[in-house]
Formats: C-alpha cells, structure tokens, sequence
C-alpha cells in the first residue's frame, strides 16, 4: 500500500489485485521463518474475509498456520481470531483437531464473535456495527449462536460419545438413519492430542468479560489505555475467583500492543505515521477506539501521539516503546504480550526492521 495516511482513498475505496494477496501469503511465510530464528513465541493471524481492500486476506487461520507450522521449527501459531459464528461449530472442532495433531501442538485455538458485517451476512452470521438498536439485536442474536457453538466445541473435544440441543444448534439432528438404527449421538474424529485445549478470547464488553472470565478462557485485550484497562484487568481476576479460578498476578489474560519502533522518536513517528492513521482511519467506523478517552463519539479517530501517550499503541524510539511496555508491564503485572508490529503501507523491509529491533532490542529489555 503506497499511500497510507488519514485522507483518500476511504478503505472500501481501495482494491488489491489477486497478485497482491498472494504475496501477502509469501510475506507471511517470510516473517514466520524470521519469527522462528528471532525467537519469537507464537505468530498469530487474523481471520477475515471479502477484504477486497488488502488490509487483512487470510480467512482460514487453522489452514495457514498448519502451512506455516510445516515450514518452520518451533514457533507456535495463534489464530486471532476464528470467528466462530461464521463456521459451521463441527468443522471449527475437526479442523482445528487436525491440525493439532498434524503440527504435534503448535496451534493455538483462539475464538472471536466478529466484527464485520460484510463477512458475517453473506456467511450465515450477523454481526453488530454501530450502536444503534438494531446493532443491539444483532448483537444479541450474535452472542448466543456463540455461545452454543463453543459449548458444542467443547463437548466434541472432550467427549468420546456427545450430543446437544440448544436454540441455534441440535446434534445429531432427529431422525437421522444410520444402517438399521437412528443416529443419538456423535463422535469427533479426530479429537486434538492436546489434552486441555486452552482458548483465547477478545474481551471488549461487560458481558464478554464476564463469559471468558466464567468459562476459564484466557482473555485478550487491546486498543484502550492504560487506566480502562487495568480496571477490565483486575475485574476480569475477580470474576474469574467468583467462578472458583484464582489467577495469579498476569495469569488467564493476554495484552496486544500495536506497535511500531524507530532508532529515534523522529524515524518512528515519520515512518509509522501514515500506516497508523491508516490503520485508524480502516478501524474507527467499528467503535475500535471510543475507550481512548471520555466522550469521544463512537467513530474516534486519534493521532498517532494519541494512540502512544495512552498507551493504546507503542510508536517511538526504542527506549520510548520499552518504556510505554514496561509500563504495562509494571501495572498489569503483565506476563504474555502479543506485539503487533504489521500495520498497513508497511514494505516487507520495513516488517523486517521492526521485528528485528523488537527481537533484539526492546524484549531484553522487557524480559
């Protein structure tokens, strides 16, 4: 992407030729070799779809990160996130089976409820975008098929023998004949090696942070500063204790950080300018950061000075990104944090020198 930046083109505006996703894909196996020899833990990737704009092309996570497990030593891949009402729940529990067992558990099984209405509609789904009534409906209806579906997911991982009947979903369906007999239950096959599957969730509401802390999932947070966080943070512990799970200081939860880092604080903000706004000017119409401040209005858009005062993001030289860290660090008593350094207008160059400078110049520090 040549001109990142805050004006034109508006992101539906944009289009990226099939040539272009394609070495997106030869991109991302490039930096998952980086990655491996850097010794980074977990690559995590993001699923979307119809994104004829290029910011984000890769729909199948479990599919990619099987590919790039192949091609790589130890690095684990994370999958940030399957939005899990757009699968069909069965096919997300065998898929993600498969390739915990093809890649001898180097997958990471994280689950989101989506975001984007575009992708949610035409795959089966809905999806909540604004924060009108309707929104609120679809966010409801959203949330339950949900929450069925990872019930179901659970119960076909852990079951030999399994069934289920809830509002959305009912396995077996009735009826079903099966060579002489009807069909009253089903069996995974295959089931993952790994024994307890540990499942990552984006918390971004009361009512999320209650079901991820309640079910034992690790939660994920991101896109807010450092006061909103800390509360969502330690209500998440304490939710979690009431639920019988004691955490101890920066267990159960994950902090995402996009960052990008320069040798001076000139270098970072005049390279990462353009990519963040960019990146804010693709995220705002979703909400992604009203919790930046008090009564900003849904659709926020802030500078790049914004985003790394609060916190939000981490732009600046590299003792200015260790600190703006370790400041989460310090408060969170932060133990897993997932860098995002891939912001849009970014060269496959440019990806290397941030990776390299965060491998070998900010995580010592941190660590």
């Amino acid at each position: 992407m040549s001109n990142p930046g805050p004006e034109e083109p508006q992101p539906t505006e944009r289009r990226v030729a099939n040539e272009g996703v394609v070495e997106g894909y030869r991109n991302l196996e490039h930096w998952a070799g980086l990655c491996d020899r850097l010794g980074f833990d977990t690559m995590w990737l993001t699923e979307h779809h119809f994104q004829h704009e290029g910011y984000e092309t890769t729909p199948n996570l479990i599919l990619m990160g099987t590919y790039l497990a192949a091609r790589t030593e130890r690095l684990r891949f994370g999958q940030m996130f399957n939005v899990v009402p757009q699968w069909h729940p069965l096919r997300l529990a065998e898929d993600f089976a498969m390739a915990d067992i093809l890649t001898g558990g180097r997958m990471v099984f994280g689950v989101g409820r989506g975001t984007v209405p575009r992708e949610a509609q035409n795959l089966g789904a809905v999806v909540a975008s604004g924060d009108n009534d309707m929104a609120k409906e679809a966010d409801r209806i959203n949330r339950e098929v949900f929450e069925e579906a990872m019930e179901i997911i659970r119960l076909a991982w852990s079951r030999e023998r399994f069934s289920y009947a809830g509002k959305h979903f009912t396995f077996p369906a009735a009826g079903i004949p099966d060579r002489g007999k009807t069909v009253t239950e089903l069996t995974l096959v295959p089931r993952p090696i790994t024994s307890d599957v540990q499942i990552y969730q984006p918390v971004g509401s009361p009512a999320t942070l209650e079901y991820v802390a309640r079910q034992g999932f690790v939660g994920v947070f991101a896109m807010a500063p450092y006061s909103a966080i800390e509360r969502s943070w330690t209500r998440f512990a304490e939710l979690a204790a009431e639920h019988g799970r004691t955490l101890a200081p920066g267990e159960g939860r994950l902090l995402q950080v996009p960052v990008h880092v320069g040798r001076t604080s000139r270098a970072a903000f005049s390279s990462g300018r353009g990519p963040h706004d960019e990146f804010v000017k693709f995220l705002a119409p979703y909400g992604r950061f009203n919790r930046i401040a008090e009564g900003v209005p849904f659709d926020y858009r802030p500078s790049a000075e914004e985003s790394s005062t609060s916190g939000s993001m981490a732009i600046g030289s590299v003792a200015q990104v260790v600190d703006i860290l370790g400041r989460w660090k310090e408060r969170l008593s932060l133990a897993h944090l997932v860098l995002f350094p891939d912001l849009p207008g970014l060269s496959r160059e440019d990806m290397d020198g941030q990776l390299q400078l965060l491998a070998e110049e900010v995580v010592p520090q941190l660590a």
